[in-house]
């Protein structure tokens, strides 16, 4: 999973989502640019209401990534 900041986020708001994201029992890998800052999610993203997540202050999208299952 994939989840993309809002150019505009607020440091608090990215710790918002990075704590959302540890209490799914999920990890992340921040990649910051120029511009966005895109957080890697690893482990179960299964259960992650995708709804919930990008309606969290600061998130401009999620990208699931498909199963080759």
């Amino acid at each position: 999973m994939l989840v993309i900041m809002k150019k505009t986020a607020t440091e608090a708001e990215l710790e918002e989502t990075k704590q959302f994201l540890v209490e799914q029992d999920c990890d992340f890998h921040q990649s910051t640019g120029a511009d966005r800052i895109i957080l890697g999610v690893v482990g179960d993203t299964s259960l992650i209401d995708e709804t919930t997540l990008r309606n969290l202050p600061g998130v401009l999208d999620v990208y699931r990534i498909p199963s080759e299952e």
